[in-house]
């Protein structure tokens, strides 16, 4: 079982999220409130902490929300999951893994930094089956 380090949202597209420690994930939206909501097959982006400390360890300032995911999770191997896992999320959520990793047009600043960004490999995405609210300190586990 994983835990909920940050929950993460922003106002437009293209830009880094901020921990607002708390969400309300909506069914064929993702998390209220969030630019990249929307009736799709990525409504709601995870990484993991272990892959924003791959890049502290390269010497970059950067923590969660920085590569625009809504939840940083810990303690699940989240690019190990295959496309179709359920997710438990918090008491009443539930989401199911639909892309692992993606394509990235443009380089990010994250990128130009360190020469290298995880989020392309290591972020994954789901649409959010049964919503509820999802706060930092909740568990993230997979559904058998």
């Amino acid at each position: 079982m994983g835990k909920i380090i940050a929950v993460c949202t922003s106002e437009r597209k293209g830009m880094r999220k901020k921990n607002v420690g708390e969400g309300l994930l909506k069914v064929k939206f993702g998390i209220e409130g969030d630019a990249h909501g929307g009736d799709w097959h990525r409504q709601v982006s995870l990484l993991a902490m272990e892959s924003i400390r791959k890049m502290q360890d390269k010497g970059l300032d950067v923590g969660p929300g920085d590569f625009a995911e809504n939840l940083t999770t810990e303690g699940i191997n989240l690019v190990s999951l295959p496309i179709g896992t359920k997710l438990k999320i918090g008491g009443q959520g539930l989401g199911e893994v639909t892309q692992i990793g993606k394509e990235c047009h443009a380089k990010c600043a994250i990128y130009y930094q360190a020469g290298d960004c995880v989020m392309p490999k290591e972020g994954i995405f789901i649409k959010v089956l049964e919503g509820g609210p999802v706060k930092v300190g909740d568990s993230i586990e997979v559904v058998e």
